[in-house]
């Protein structure tokens, strides 16, 4: 079937459905403002969430969302994490054949500390489930929306058929698309990555230099790829696009509203205040809390998500923050790998 559907209208949802279109797909994007569905169907343009940026006229969108799922095999779901499960409950009815189900947000739920894939597997009945499949990577909307060349992953719960599928269905020549047999892995670097870009931003925000933000790279990969062994992820996973690729573009960019709400914590703003002032989601909040429960749970140290997490709920301030994680006890750069060797001889 050549329509697609795609279950959000924010930056990325759009984003997707242009290079869908470019593809040759019909796809329908699905949206609750109608302002916004108007706006995309009389002006091809989503001003809102990626001004600027001219949508193909294969493109449509409509509040309508039985119309919206009618007649599709595959479903993109593009709307924030804590949105997911109320989505997927509203679309379930309208779906009468087994489907590939996408997920293309980077988060994990707190308290059940579920993956997204998880939680779609809860959400979505077996009869109507042909495989979800997680599309994740270092992707700016705003760039792909311009058709800068973009690289992401596709990892699949059940089949690598499923997520060659997905793969041949976004490729062309500005959006590259690799296969990776490790979605926990994917998941997880995909999520955390937002932790440690808030505290990238939080950093430029108190005017330190490339130094630090250097240190908060390597040393957050550390804690990604810690949490994510433990939890059953390949380490390569974190030194590919999901894992160091994703973590330089949200640190290192404006485009990034992880690091731009970090930044205005660093420049002193209450956290209320960001949120308010960004108006979008800012999915690495949510997740410093899964994380921290997470590393709690798997007894993982994770000192910047840590320390983060006080900032954030604790009323913490970021500069006695940072303090406190330069005045750890010290230890060896590749702690896991020397702990390893000295139990072995032992």
């Amino acid at each position: 079937m050549s329509k697609v559907a795609i279950l959000g209208a924010g930056s990325w949802g759009t984003a997707l459905a242009l290079v869908l279109a470019d593809n040759q797909y019909d796809v329908c994007v699905w949206g609750n403002r109608d302002d916004l569905i108007r706006q995309i169907n009389e002006h091809h343009e989503n001003n809102d969430y990626l001004p600027g940026v001219k949508l193909p006229e294969k493109v449509y969108a409509t509040t309508d969302l039985q119309a919206a799922l009618a007649d599709v095999k595959t479903i993109i779901v593009a709307v924030p994490t804590k949105a997911i499960r109320e989505v997927l409950r509203k679309a379930i009815s309208f779906i009468k054949q087994k489907s590939i189900f996408v997920h293309v947000s980077k988060g994990i739920e707190p308290d059940t500390l579920l993956r997204i894939s998880e939680m779609m597997e809860e959400e979505i009945p077996e009869d109507i489930r042909e495989d979800i499949v997680v599309l994740s990577g270092p992707s700016h909307a705003e760039e792909v929306g311009l058709r800068h060349p973009t690289t992401v992953t596709v990892s699949a719960k059940n089949s690598l058929e499923s997520a060659q599928e997905i793969q041949d269905m976004f490729m062309n020549q500005n959006f590259r698309v690799y296969t990776n047999p490790d979605i926990i892995g994917v998941e997880i670097g995909g999520a955390l990555k937002n932790v440690i870009a808030l505290a990238a931003g939080i950093a430029d925000g108190l005017g330190y230099g490339d130094n630090a933000k250097a240190a908060l790279i390597t040393r957050g990969l550390a804690e990604i790829a810690r949490l994510g062994t433990k939890m059953g992820g390949n380490p390569l996973t974190f030194s590919g696009l999901t894992g160091i690729g994703d973590l330089i573009v949200t640190c290192t960019s404006v485009h990034s509203r992880n690091w731009r709400a970090g930044n205005m914590l660093g420049k002193g703003f209450k956290l209320e205040e960001v949120l308010n002032e960004m108006g979008m989601v800012v999915e690495g909040v949510r997740t410093t809390k899964a994380a921290y429960q997470l590393s709690q749970k798997y007894d993982v140290k994770m000192p910047i998500t840590e320390a983060l997490h006080k900032v954030l709920f604790d009323g913490k301030k970021v500069d006695i923050a940072v303090e406190s994680l330069m005045a750890r006890v010290k230890t060896h750069e590749m702690e896991d790998l020397v702990n390893t060797f000295e139990n072995r001889i032992k």
